[in-house]
């Protein structure tokens, strides 16, 4: 069964999650330095907050998946959407080992699709994001849509 991923960052992590625990009716599910998250069955949803990106706002989306046999069907869809896809293999991200891939809607919202391994310990990195923002003319030149928003890509969506 898959989950709904939704991940956003946040100025003062402790006010987020005095707000988050009153709205779920529920304490998150994992307490680390700068990063609360809550597991909820009822929306089926894996909800993040975190304050160590310095980023403010709706960070992303995604799915995540219980086992590892139900990635590649995500991974394929993902690779046939026609967008950006950024394969990022198993790595350390949030305090957990996982494996994902990164793609952007055509309005350069980003999605992943990944498998929890397990916790760590450590916060881990993310990967080059902006390798999936896309350009008007790189778009053009692929045939696929761009983000409206203005961005320096890294790689196009061919």
């Amino acid at each position: 069964m898959k989950r709904l991923h939704v991940s956003f960052g946040v100025k003062d992590l402790e006010k987020s999650v005095l707000f988050y625990s009153t709205l779920f009716g529920a304490e998150p599910s994992v307490r680390r330095p700068g990063y609360a998250k809550w597991m909820l069955d009822d929306p089926r949803v894996n909800f993040v907050v975190e304050s160590l990106s310095g980023e403010i706002g709706f960070s992303h989306a995604g799915i995540q998946v219980e086992s590892q046999e139900e990635l590649e069907p995500i991974f394929s869809r993902l690779k046939e959407a026609e967008a950006p896809y950024l394969p990022e293999g198993v790595t350390t991200c949030c305090y957990h080992k996982s494996e994902k891939s990164w793609t952007a809607d055509p309005d350069g919202v980003r999605w992943e699709a990944f498998f929890t391994m397990h916790q760590m310990d450590e916060f881990g990195s993310g990967p080059e994001l902006e390798r999936l923002d896309v350009t008007e003319k790189d778009a053009q030149a692929c045939g696929c849509s761009a983000p409206k928003a203005e961005a320096t890509p890294v790689s196009t969506c061919c």
